[in-house]
């Protein structure tokens, strides 16, 4: 480091400064974090970036381990490393299974699985210089995917016109960052740094330029969530099921009141008659009866 403060003081101005802007950077979804700990859950957030973002922090370590008066690279990256790694760990403790099952698949492909075999080939088909500039196409390429990641969160900008997902100070501080490392790059010669963070520059440019398009646009409701409301709304009415079940037996105890004067229907008068009808009337009440307890039955087997 004393070798490149001497040789390139102005470099590592910049490179210093890019230290401190992308540490505030790594924190500025703190907030995001902090929502997610204290509502239990993802909120419809995405871990992908943050996967890709550990990933290519692991990746300029080991490209800055092989060059030599890098240790601004090292020293941000493995703070990112850190940083990214909690986040994902807090992801992973409150996202829903099928979030949950996504993000493990994620890091083993990228972060054990890719990474794994970066490491085997450029140490076993290239040496010395060689490896230095395979390693470094590699990390221009994930560099760039991860100023690429947040396209699918500008999607949902445009989609929703809503800014929830996508905080601006984020976007600012990464368009900043961009700026400062690409001057690092440029003044230490180093074209592997410069170049992704001109990608870095201009997604963070359309960003902020997103943000202020639409935050104070009216926010639009997607046909997925209608259908995913019919379908709540779909579980509710089954759940009111009962209420009509309790209808029908309020109907079978009308049936029986409306049917009940038959039994003191006889005239006072024509006792003789009252004795040959009241039979009758007996077998008129038992089947208004037997209705009563039919209907009753069924309300139970309903309910059951």
């Amino acid at each position: 480091m004393a070798g490149l403060s001497l040789d390139h003081p102005l470099a590592f101005t910049f490179g210093l400064l890019g230290n401190i802007i992308s540490f505030m950077t790594y924190l500025a979804p703190l907030p995001t974090f902090y929502r997610i700990f204290k509502s239990k859950s993802t909120e419809g957030f995405q871990s992908v970036p943050y996967v890709v973002a550990l990933f290519s922090a692991m990746l300029w370590i080991y490209y800055a381990l092989l060059k030599s008066n890098e240790f601004l690279l090292i020293t941000v990256n493995a703070a990112g490393c850190v940083i990214e790694t909690i986040y994902i760990v807090i992801y992973l403790a409150y996202a829903p299974k099928k979030a949950k099952l996504f993000t493990a698949m994620i890091l083993l492909l990228l972060n054990v699985g890719v990474f794994g075999l970066i490491l085997l080939l450029t140490m076993l088909f290239a040496a010395g210089e060689k490896r230095v500039v395979l390693l470094g196409w590699v990390c221009v390429g994930f560099a760039v995917s991860v100023f690429v990641a947040p396209l699918s969160i500008i999607r949902k900008v445009v989609v929703t016109r809503s800014v929830e997902f996508m905080p601006f100070f984020l976007s600012l501080s990464l368009t900043v960052s961009a700026v400062v490392w690409f001057l690092y790059g440029l003044l230490i010669k180093d074209k592997y740094v410069a170049l992704p963070n001109v990608i870095g520059f201009t997604f963070g440019v359309i960003q902020m330029g997103l943000y202020a398009f639409y935050r104070n646009a009216k926010p639009r409701v997607l046909a997925k969530d209608v259908a995913d409301e019919k379908a709540t709304a779909g579980v509710d009415d089954t759940l009111k099921v009962p209420e009509h079940v309790v209808t029908i037996a309020k109907l079978g105890e009308q049936a029986v009141h409306m049917v009940h004067p038959v039994e003191s229907s006889p005239p006072p008068t024509e006792e003789a008659k009252l004795e040959d009808d009241e039979p009758s009337a007996v077998e008129e009440v038992g089947k208004v009866a037997d209705k009563g307890s039919n209907s009753t039955e069924q309300v139970q087997m309903i309910h059951a």
